[in-house]
């Protein structure tokens, strides 16, 4: 993948690079955790989101300020527009991808309400849509039930929106 440069390129680019899980579908799928939001408004035939932001101002709702301060080069009030232009609630007119949303009810880094968020908009604009909710994880799924569930619910999420029909 282009995890290294994609951490380079969120902070002074956002949008260059990311992994794009072609190799066993003919179609384009996509799957991103944590910061996914800015990348919504790209079109996949299938997405998988996991703990991402619908506003980038809500980072100040948790305890994880360092990342969102050092990739925006500031604050929301000493450097707004960085925040405003990589907002996600800004592209929301732009989504039209399928999209699972999965959120843990106990993660302290990403609010269960940004993937509550995520959902009710795509719902909204009648955007095929799924929310995978798990009171009692965190921002990782770490228990051996849910894991399974987790993985089940993304390979069939995969699998309806990227295999080949015939």
């Amino acid at each position: 993948g282009f995890a290294s440069s994609f951490v380079l390129d969120e902070r002074f680019g956002w949008g260059q690079g990311f992994d794009v899980y072609d190799s066993h579908f003919p179609k384009r799928g996509e799957t991103m955790r944590h910061r996914s939001g800015f990348w919504d408004q790209f079109e996949f035939e299938g997405f998988d989101r996991r703990a991402g932001e619908t506003n980038a101002r809500a980072y100040y709702d948790t305890d994880e300020l360092w990342f969102p301060e050092w990739d925006h080069l500031g604050t929301p009030w000493d450097n707004p527009k960085s925040y405003e232009k990589q907002n996600p609630v800004n592209f929301v007119k732009n989504w039209k991808t399928p999209m699972l949303v999965i959120h843990g009810g106990r993660d302290y880094r990403v609010a269960d309400t940004q993937g509550l968020g995520t959902f009710n908009a795509l719902q909204r604009r009648r955007i095929p849509s799924k929310l995978l909710y798990f009171p009692d994880e965190s921002h990782w799924v770490l228990k051996p039930a849910n894991s399974i569930l987790w993985h089940e619910t993304v390979i069939g999420w995969l699998d309806q929106w990227l295999k080949n029909d015939n």
